[in-house]
């Protein structure tokens, strides 16, 4: 009778194990696959997740913000072969604009890898050379239910973009995304800003387009502090986010390399009135959210942000890493809660793997 119920107890134990959420805690990652670059938004009762998967344009649905092992898929969009956004299809984000929805997403035409006639042009190697950023649209109440069909290229003045995001403003819609200064510099990659008519229309001319940061502090760097050239320093996958007490309206970013045990989270702060003013933005001058060597919490980034069901908790979704030395494939989604300083800006936690109390609402 004892070893009978040593076994019960023992494949109880082993099925809370496989399974990261119990009654009121849950530990990273949220996801048992690996992924990157998540994005999850809450809507009408339900959480929406897209990460990158190299391949297509799916969305999951989950009640529960700390579990995603068990969420309903569905595909959105897959291109056809041989078209400019074929693949490397990267950092899809969705978002609800003026009664429609929106997926904004990178892609390239041939696996990141240009012929050599384009890539010579660049000073350092530059793969990502034909990256570009492309939207779909869906009409709907509802993602889940709303068709999505491709809407068009977001103009990038033909020069590299990836990790783009929507940045809405009271003086408008704009595009904030991962540039180059030019057409085949290779790097550094700098943030990006210009002004939309409307999702799927870049209202901004060249010279107009603006640059709101570049990485210039040596945590932004890949290796740490880099002094020689500007080789794999990167600011992207930038993030809109507002202080819903204050008001106050920040950019979190990812800066580093992300297959790196470095890549952290940076934040701009718009301190003025103009979005495409580069003065109107404060740059914090350190990392926000950086790796935790004490837990083995690595090339934490490219965050996303969302509240607990109840509304009362702000979360922050993003990816690292527990082995830094196998690269983006060791990329898996974790979530943490974070609060707000009294200054206004944004408490990010230690990232860790928990046990964390569960989101407050969530059954």
């Amino acid at each position: 009778m004892f070893k009978l119920l040593l076994l019960v107890l023992t494949c109880a134990a082993l099925a809370a194990c496989q399974n990261n959420t119990n009654s009121s805690t849950f530990t990273n990652p949220i996801l048992d696959i690996g992924g990157a670059d998540p994005w999850v938004i809450r809507h009408d009762g339900w959480y929406y997740m897209m990460y990158t998967n190299n391949e297509n344009i799916s969305l999951l649905r989950s009640k529960i913000l700390t579990n995603w092992n068990t969420a309903e898929s569905r595909l959105l969009f897959a291109p056809s072969p041989g078209l400019n956004y074929s693949t490397d299809l990267w950092a899809p984000e969705l978002h609800s604009i003026n009664g429609s929805w929106y997926v904004i997403f990178t892609a390239d035409p041939r696996n990141d890898s240009p012929p050599p006639e384009v890539e010579m042009w660049c000073e350092y190697n530059c793969p990502a050379v034909h990256h570009r950023m492309y939207t779909l649209e869906g009409q709907g109440s509802s993602p889940w239910t709303a068709n999505f069909t491709f809407k068009s290229q977001l103009d990038t003045y033909d020069q590299f973009a990836i990790d783009g995001t929507y940045f809405q403003h009271s003086t408008g819609l704009y595009h904030i995304y991962s540039c180059w200064y030019r057409q085949y510099d290779g790097w550094p990659a700098n943030l990006c800003i210009t002004k939309l008519e409307n999702p799927f229309t870049v209202a901004s001319s060249f010279s107009e387009r603006q640059i709101i940061s570049t990485p210039t502090l040596p945590w932004e760097k890949t290796p740490y502090g880099r002094a020689s050239n500007d080789r794999l320093s990167s600011n992207e996958g930038p993030q809109q986010l507002t202080n819903p007490k204050t008001g106050q309206t920040f950019v979190i970013f990812s800066a580093a390399r992300s297959d790196n045990r470095n890549y952290c989270l940076a934040q701009l702060e718009l301190v003025g009135s103009d979005p495409m003013n580069p003065a109107d933005w404060r740059k914090h001058q350190n990392p926000v959210f950086f790796q935790n060597p004490a837990e083995m919490a690595y090339g934490v980034g490219h965050a996303s942000f969302t509240t607990s069901p109840d509304g009362t908790e702000d979360w922050i979704v993003y990816h690292g890493m527990k082995d830094p030395l196998n690269g983006w494939a060791a990329r898996t989604i974790r979530a943490q809660q974070f609060t707000w300083n009294e200054d206004g800006t944004p408490r990010f936690p230690k990232p860790g793997y928990g046990p964390y109390s569960i989101p407050s609402g969530q059954n």
